[in-house]
């Protein structure tokens, strides 16, 4: 750009070489920008995005996900759920004023239009699991397609599949202390949840579990 300002006084000469150099610089910048436009490396790739090309990057399409709920009431959906045993719903009472023991985790693992919901009722004093259900959206409600009730239980979502865990005690074992667990993984198909595989895992003994023999004197 600087031949268009430098040279403009240097006569008829001067100032056909001035218009061939704008020329030249136009197309320069032409090529340039069509470069950019076409999605080669110029200065956009460097900088950060404008604004109508992440809009664009956006309404592109992709894999709608599933709905998560609002909010579920998990104490009522146990208590009013016929499968939950009575000493389930004995257990499911508050601990400290309002707060009850349950947990509550959202995913789809059944391929609904909404997340799945899944809930573990718990003791108040050791949180020892009691029970552990799973309930899934059907035409606007909740059905329950899932429980384990042999505590200690506790059921996870693993990556789209459900994930149970319990624990197993040998003959005097502390509620505190358990021997090991079962690791159970379900995956749904054909309408309801199939054992895919289990492991077992032994929990090594901590030395400060054993007493210590007593110094001679």
């Amino acid at each position: 750009m600087r031949g268009l300002t430098g040279e403009g006084s240097a006569g008829a000469r001067g100032s056909i070489q001035a218009v061939s150099t704008a020329g030249a610089v136009f197309a320069a910048l032409a090529l340039f920008v069509s470069g950019c436009g076409a999605g080669g490396t110029g200065a956009r790739d460097e900088g950060p995005a404008h604004a109508d090309s992440v809009a664009g990057a956006a309404a592109g399409p992709s894999a709608a996900p599933s709905k998560t709920p609002d909010t579920v009431n998990a104490v009522k959906l146990v208590k009013e759920d016929p499968k939950v045993s009575p000493g389930v719903k004995h257990e499911l009472k508050p601990c400290v004023a309002d707060e009850y023991p349950v947990d509550v985790s959202y995913g789809n693992m059944t391929g609904g239009s909404a997340d799945d919901v899944v809930v573990n009722v718990l003791t108040c004093g050791d949180a020892v699991g009691v029970g552990s259900y799973v309930y899934r959206e059907q035409d606007g409600s909740y059905k329950n397609v899932f429980k384990a009730e042999e505590p200690p239980v506790y059921a996870e979502i693993d990556r789209g599949d459900l994930v149970v865990t319990k624990q197993v005690y040998d003959k005097g074992d502390p509620v505190s202390s358990p021997s090991g667990e079962n690791v159970i993984t379900y995956r749904w198909s054909a309408g309801r949840f199939h054992e895919e595989y289990r492991t077992h895992n032994d929990y090594g003994k901590v030395v400060g579990d054993t007493a210590s023999p007593v110094p001679a004197s």
